[in-house]
């Protein structure tokens, strides 16, 4: 009988000590590196596929207690395929936490302010943690899987940092930049001033990515979007370099000649009233918000003081005397 009850109370000791061992393990950070390590569960693993697919990938994790830890929080079927990274100290109790979260690796691809639908093009097909879904698809082919209403890409997608898992669909890129656009465009579209020359939200769109393309002072915006506003009111021509420039294609340079004004394209602005047929970049909240709450101004003209600034003019002699003054380096009567 003593025999008895000395074995039972050395296998509840063991059982706890066990039970502690396995508390203590849970709760302490895995022996990492200073650096993370990247892996990934594979879809339709089981919590023993994924134990070893991240003992694969060097995650210093014991797979066998690991699946215990799973079985006995209840957790062993909550685990989600994707690619992870395993910062250092992290706990095995905090590794499954993030498994069942879904916690994945973030990526980063950054689109420009001013670019083109083209340079967004290449930078997210130069992203290696994408998955490219739309290499192969013309820019047609692309659009009509993002916008049953827009068959243009030009300007139809916002410039800013998206976040995504790693190995995730270039295409999600591409839906949430046109979404993040449109949500933009309403917002700036709802608070827009009285009396503007746009019969539609789009031509508001083309406006604001003239305004982007034209200067890079955030505080001259709301003027330059006031100047074409006052040219498109009074019937004068925009004659906007920039969508010149877009018209040229892969024709420019780097310079536009006195030919390139005068040859005619959808695009310019010196033989064609009115705006371009499209937007001729992709234009940020800032050129948005100027386009559709232009400054208030009798400017007709301006021209670049060679520092990042402009100046406005009111009638053409002053804008003349201005481009002498700026432009040819004349002195000023």
């Amino acid at each position: 009988m003593a025999f008895i009850k000395k074995t039972l109370v050395t296998a509840v000791l063991v059982s706890l000590a066990a039970a502690g061992g396995f508390t203590w393990w849970s709760k302490h950070a895995l022996a990492t590196g200073q650096a993370p390590i990247e892996f990934t569960i594979t879809p339709g693993s089981g919590v023993g596929a994924a134990a070893q697919q991240m003992v694969k990938a060097g995650v210093p994790v014991n797979p066998l207690l690991f699946q215990v830890l799973a079985r006995v929080t209840g957790q062993s079927a909550r685990i989600k395929a994707g690619s992870y990274e395993l910062e250092p100290g992290t706990t095995p109790r905090a590794l499954l936490r993030q498994l069942v979260r879904g916690e994945f690796a973030q990526e980063a691809v950054t689109i420009i302010e001013g670019w083109t639908f083209r340079q967004m093009r290449e930078a997210i097909a130069a992203s290696k943690s994408l998955r490219h879904e739309t290499a192969k698809l013309s820019d047609a082919e692309l659009m009509a899987k993002v916008s049953t209403e827009y068959k243009q890409p030009e300007g139809m997608f916002f410039p800013d940092t998206y976040l995504f898992a790693k190995g995730a669909s270039d295409l999600q890129i591409y839906k949430q930049a046109h979404q993040m656009l449109l949500t933009r465009l309403d917002a700036a579209w709802e608070k827009r001033a009285a009396n503007l020359p746009y019969k539609s939200k789009y031509e508001a769109l083309i406006m604001a990515s003239i305004v982007e393309k034209e200067t890079g002072q955030k505080s001259e915006r709301a003027m330059i979007a006031g100047v074409f506003v006052n040219r498109l009111r009074t019937g004068m021509m925009l004659q906007t370099d920039p969508s010149v420039i877009y018209g040229m294609g892969a024709r420019y340079e780097g310079k536009i000649a006195k030919k390139d004004l005068t040859t005619d394209t959808p695009y310019n602005t010196y033989t064609r009233y009115g705006l371009p047929p499209t937007p001729i970049a992709l234009p940020g909240v800032q050129s948005l918000s100027a386009a559709l709450a232009p400054a208030t101004t009798p400017a007709l003209y301006f021209v670049s003081r060679n520092d990042g600034t402009s100046q406005f003019s009111d009638n053409l002699n002053d804008h003349n005397r201005a481009v002498n003054q700026y432009q040819r380096g004349a002195s000023t009567p």
